[in-house]
């Protein structure tokens, strides 16, 4: 197996993993605005009341969560798109071109910083919100379940599930996307040096033809020259002895 059909595999594998990553940004999070109503609990803060134990929220925009939704939903296409596509190429034995090579690349880059962006948002938006949590509860696990805002009707049931997984598919779909950059540049490199060579090959083979010789025809007469040598040193050695 060459080395590019290993990128390509590699690639391959990392968009199927990239994939089901994607899947575990944008599937709890969706439940998570389903569950509590449309509010979003990233960055969300509130205080306690006393006379009747409820938590009255301070919502935050829904803008962090949809854009985690919205950068999971990327992945996701963008994952199908490529598993597609290199599937092609290796079913055809073909690969990409420099061109192609140096997009993926680029968007590998801008899709990682995107991942890391919402990685951020998720980590930190949940860190606000499990600290007025445990200002009543142990742990914020422990207020799953618990009916802390009955005036806006929130489900939180899931929501520590919920967001855990998705701190961990976002986080997670960095490390994968940081991965796939890194074999898209091997594979731009690749491309780049195949076309060098390319290049270099046809520049040999023009100045040969404009010295007046035939690449084939020059080989032809290098063998030859080895082939009259050869005969010249047979016809010699007798008259040694």
């Amino acid at each position: 197996m060459t080395l590019n059909n290993v990128v390509l595999l590699s690639q391959i594998a990392g968009y199927v993993v990239a994939f089901i990553l994607s899947l575990c940004i944008t599937i709890p999070m969706t439940l998570h605005q389903d569950e509590f109503r449309g509010h979003c609990l990233l960055f969300s803060t509130g205080i306690w009341q006393e006379k009747d134990a409820q938590f009255a929220v301070n919502w935050a925009s829904q803008a962090y969560c949809n854009y985690t939704i919205f950068v999971g939903v990327i992945l996701s296409l963008v994952s199908g798109i490529q598993i597609y596509r290199m599937s092609l190429h290796l079913y055809r034995g073909t690969d990409s071109h420099f061109l192609s090579a140096f997009f993926d690349a680029i968007g590998c880059l801008i899709l990682c910083g995107m991942t890391i962006v919402a990685a951020f948002i998720i980590t930190f938006g949940f860190i606000m919100w499990c600290n007025d949590m445990t200002m009543r509860f142990p742990s914020c696990d422990l207020a799953s379940g618990q009916d802390i805002d009955k005036q806006d009707g929130i489900d939180t049931s899931n929501f520590y599930v919920e967001l855990g997984t998705a701190q961990f598919g976002a986080w997670a779909s960095m490390a994968c996307w940081v991965g796939l950059s890194v074999f898209a540049l091997l594979k731009m490199c690749q491309q780049h040096e195949i076309r060098n060579m390319r290049v270099s090959m046809l520049r040999e083979r023009q100045r040969l033809i404009n010295e007046g010789m035939d690449p084939c025809d020059k080989n032809r007469s290098k063998i030859a020259s080895e082939n009259d040598e050869i005969m010249n040193n047979e016809t010699i050695s007798p008259q040694k002895f």
